[in-house]
């Protein structure tokens, strides 16, 4: 194959719900490139793109796959993406490399959740779009419908360039109002003849070239000018203004095809290598540390790595884009993540799981490579005298979570090995083991996104799983004050053991000062400070120690045990066996023995005596509160707010945000369980949301009591 350069070269994703017929579109655009000679089908398990077996067994896509071909002169990287939102990784991760994306609409249905979810992630990563509206040939197919949803979710950027003549069973002609020609296909695809417009469309096609006109020459000043003075445009003035507005998002092309037929696909991949911006034409991606660099090949070489997978009798495989320079066989670079050195004994351009070995990659090219040693998504490769390092891609926020269990113990540690690797071929699983809680927890996108990792286990680990409900953080703290006292002595011949510590807890506030008098009961106590330590806790929160000892009753090398005694008890609250959080603790006095004190008779007197005080304190169980914003549709809003009641949420606002009522709440994190499920149902999947987390706060009564005799049960069972 050819070695193109880098303005010869064309980054597209195919972005859209899932059944708009992207992988079909893919299909046929290496049809009509001549990449492949016959066209596969999703249902025949036969494509290119979808070749895993999962997204066999699933019937749709799971993973982004890298394609190519080849129209007119250039070549046409193409990222396949999944149309599940649940799957919104591997499209975050395309749109980060890709400078177009195709924005795919199955007329049957117009615009669905995913097509709204694809559209928003494009719209964050900045990627002009082109809507291409597909499956025009089925009987239900309605152009004009899913135009007028397309205008009113998107606005009047959506511009048609393309319209079918007779959409349904018969589809079969385009009109295409930027050449002004009708594009005519055979009853199953086939060759095209290019047309005059017949009389019975020249009104309307007429009408819709003359807005194209318009929205092109808008763009630039010079353009606008000629347009007033000409009262139009020619084709490649059209085409520059077109550009411009991609390029600021300010224009959406529309495009007719049928992609199972090849109806329209040529005049599509004609478009894209005309007027799609080249890698150097979209803004570079930002630099986070080293020189700046140009996407040119005469520049020093550096790639950035979007992808990592997994290929049996393959082993791993690196897709990267190259961000500068010219990339040959051989190259030794540095990874600036790690700062090992890599080389790259082997460079391919990618179909599907069909490779093809090549000598070199210029700058805005897209390949892969095998057998690095340390080398994962994110991560930067460069020579060592530009020492660059991309921004990374920001994946989305985990909006489930749910606690893994191997059925056989046996299998933990293997359990933990699989997870650490697929962590890294799909970042959208955070995988982390929870010491306070004992439970392995894996954060994903939703029920579906988790379903997918379970067959992995089912299908080629061969390892019985079980999802768990994951347990909830709690946290405990005290709300008055509180005194005790505990001795320990121990005496079994020799030496003994023996430490006494008094002391009295408090609740702490931030910017609260130590007390000089507490008054326990009926008597008041007289405290010195003749130390304050504060602790921050690694699990939030503070323990504040006062050493009000006086007279020399408890020797101050034993203060460090009695603290130790105390952090042992916070880590383990008498309540539920969670932390504790937010006390302050005075020791005012205690007796030593000349003989059998020593740090572990002060360390369990210590422990004792805060145990004690605790549970006379005042104790109350504190839960994570979270911030939430719901984005739904109007007709689904009253619903939404009646769940979100039902989950203990206080409604801290509402208003409207691009098309979709915005709702924001705090809700406990207790009540969150699956919500990303229920949202889904509520909205018909058009529904979306974030969490983040807010502050601890205190439980209800009646949900305190329902926990204590959860952990009494779960004591009694132990």
């Amino acid at each position: 194959m050819k070695v193109y350069k880098t303005e010869e070269i064309r980054n597209i994703a195919l972005i859209g719900n899932a059944g708009s017929g992207k992988t079909t579109l893919a299909e046929a655009m290496l049809f009509e490139g001549g990449v492949i000679n016959r066209r596969g089908e999703v249902s025949a398990k036969n494509t290119v793109s979808d070749y895993n077996q999962i997204e066999q067994d699933y019937g749709n896509s799971v993973f982004s796959t890298l394609l190519y071909t080849e129209y007119k002169g250039k070549k046409i990287n193409i990222l396949d993406t999944p149309g599940m939102d649940d799957l919104c990784g591997s499209v975050v991760s395309s749109l980060h490399v890709t400078a177009l994306s195709l924005l795919v609409i199955n007329t049957t249905n117009g615009i669905e959740a995913g097509t709204e979810a694809a559209a928003r992630q494009a719209e964050k990563a900045d990627t002009p779009l082109v809507f291409v509206f597909n499956q025009l040939d089925q009987d239900n197919s309605n152009f004009e419908s899913a135009l007028d949803q397309c205008k009113n979710t998107f606005g009047n950027k959506v511009t048609v360039v393309q319209y079918p003549v007779d959409a349904g069973s018969a589809f079969s002609s385009i009109i295409d109002v930027l050449k002004m020609k009708m594009y005519k296909y055979g009853s199953n695809g086939g060759k095209v003849e290019i047309l005059d417009i017949p009389d019975s469309e020249k009104d309307k096609a007429e009408e819709l070239h003359n807005e194209l006109v318009e929205m092109a020459a808008e763009n630039e000043e010079a353009l606008m000018e000629m347009y007033f003075d000409k009262g139009t445009l020619t084709e490649d003035e059209m085409r520059v203004g077109i550009k411009l507005g991609m390029l600021e998002r300010g224009l959406f092309p529309v495009f007719c095809t049928c992609a199972k037929k090849d109806i329209g696909i040529g005049r599509l991949m004609e478009f894209i290598t005309n007027i799609s911006p080249a890698p150097n034409e979209k803004k570079m991606s930002a630099i986070a540390s080293g020189q700046e660099v140009k996407m040119d090949a005469s520049e020093s070489p550096s790639l950035f790595v979007f992808k990592t997978s997994v290929e049996s009798h393959v082993g791993e495989i690196t897709y990267f884009k190259v961000m500068s320079g010219t990339i040959k066989e051989g190259l030794d670079l540095i990874n600036t993540t790690t700062g090992n050195k890599e080389r790259l004994s082997q460079l391919f351009i990618s179909a599907g799981k069909n490779r093809e070995k090549v000598d070199e990659l210029v700058a805005g090219d897209l390949g892969c490579t095998v057998k690095l040693k340390d080398t994962k998504y994110n991560h930067t490769l460069s020579t060592k005298e530009a020492d660059v390092k991309f921004e990374k891609i920001a994946f989305p926020t985990s909006r489930i979570t749910v606690a893994m269990k191997a059925e056989n113990n046996t299998d933990d540690e293997k359990l933990g090995e699989i997870l650490n690797k697929i962590k890294y071929e799909d970042p959208t699983y955070i995988i982390e083991y929870s010491k306070e809680l004992k439970q392995l927890l894996v954060h994903g996108q939703g029920e579906y996104h988790l379903n997918i990792l379970k067959w992995y286990f089912d299908h080629i680990h061969k390892i019985e799983v079980n999802y768990l409900t994951p347990k909830i953080p709690y946290r405990e703290t005290i709300t008055k004050i509180a005194q005790a006292d505990y001795r320990h002595k121990k005496q079994s011949g020799g030496s003994g053991q023996f430490g006494e510590v008094h002391m009295i807890i408090e609740p702490y506030e931030e910017g609260s000062e130590p007390k000089k008098m507490i008054k326990i009961g009926d008597k008041e106590q007289k405290l010195a400070h003749r130390d304050i330590q504060e602790h921050e806790l690694p699990w939030g929160g503070k323990l504040v120690l006062v050493n009000s000892i006086v007279g020399g009753s408890i020797d101050a090398r034993f203060i460090p045990a009695i603290l130790k005694g105390i952090m042992e008890k916070m880590e383990e609250g008498p309540l539920t066996g969670s932390y504790a959080r937010d006390i302050r603790v005075y020791i005012y006095d205690g007796k030593m023995h000349p003989v059998d004190s020593n740090e572990i008779s002060f360390r369990l007197a210590g422990r004792h005596a805060f145990s004690d005080a605790f549970k006379n304190a005042g104790a109350k169980i504190l839960e994570p509160v979270y911030d939430l914003n719901v984005w739904t549709p109007s007709d689904r809003m009253g619903d939404v707010m009646s769940d979100l009641q039902g989950r203990r949420a206080m409604i801290m606002g509402m208003g409207s945000e691009k098309g979709l009522e915005k709702i924001s709440a705090k809700v406990p994190l207790k009540e969150m369980n699956k919500y990303t499920t229920s949202l889904s149902s509520i909205t018909g999947g058009r529904g979306v949301f974030n969490l983040s987390f807010s502050a601890y706060e205190k439980v209800p009564a009646d949900v305190q009591d329902e926990l204590l005799k959860a952990y009494a049960k779960e004591q009694e069972g132990e």
